[in-house]
């Protein structure tokens, strides 16, 4: 199967889930663009990575792991995202060390966060592209997150607001918390899934 090179889009709300976040991926030389839905953390973590002027105070999770590969001389030389099972992607990091490739599984959205900070490229099969990819925009323009556009309000609100502001349950009720739980769960979404099991547990 035909590897085909993704390129980040932008970053916009899910449409799907509150307090979620969609990661707009889209092919090089083609239309189609690849939604994937991840949580305010990673969505965050993207957002600085792009915004390349701007410098956590102290490293993010995604920093750590960089730092910690670059000091044991593991470079991380691209991401494949491999497959698609029930709305839920799976990853693959292509990790080099004295010459020697080893694969390491990783959520779709970690992966990406890493691949910005390595300068790694993004890859998908065309099979996934045709079941997943979409023609038209998901969004406007206006609400993209845009790698060249540092002035954008959302990645500014991304950058800037804590995590824990991040996600305002006080309006849902408990039936509508267990459904978020469980969907977060499915995607893989276990920041997201933490934030709504505390809430639960509040209650």
């Amino acid at each position: 199967m035909s590897l085909k090179r993704l390129n980040i889009r932008g970053i916009s709300y899910s449409q799907t889930q509150n307090g979620a976040y969609a990661l707009i991926l889209k092919e090089s030389g083609g239309n189609r663009q690849l939604p994937i839905v991840i949580g305010a953390f990673e969505a965050q973590s993207i957002a600085i990575a792009l915004e390349k002027e701007i410098s956590p105070p102290r490293p993010l999770t995604h920093d750590l792991f960089k730092s910690f590969a670059e000091r044991y001389g593991i470079v991380v030389k691209q991401v494949i995202i491999h497959k698609l099972v029930d709305g839920v992607f799976y990853s693959s990091l292509i990790c080099e060390k004295d010459k020697i490739e080893e694969i390491i599984d990783a959520r779709t959205s970690d992966a990406i966060a890493l691949a910005v900070r390595f300068k790694a490229p993004v890859f998908t099969y065309e099979n996934i592209l045709d079941e997943a990819g979409i023609q038209q925009q998901i969004t406007s323009d206006k609400d993209l997150v845009d790698e060249d556009d540092d002035s954008d309000d959302l990645i500014e609100e991304l950058i800037n607001t804590p995590l824990d502001e991040q996600n305002d349950y006080s309006n849902l009720s408990m039936d509508e918390l267990n459904k978020m739980l469980k969907e977060a769960v499915s995607n893989e979404n276990y920041e997201l899934a933490a934030s709504i099991r505390d809430e639960i547990s509040k209650r």
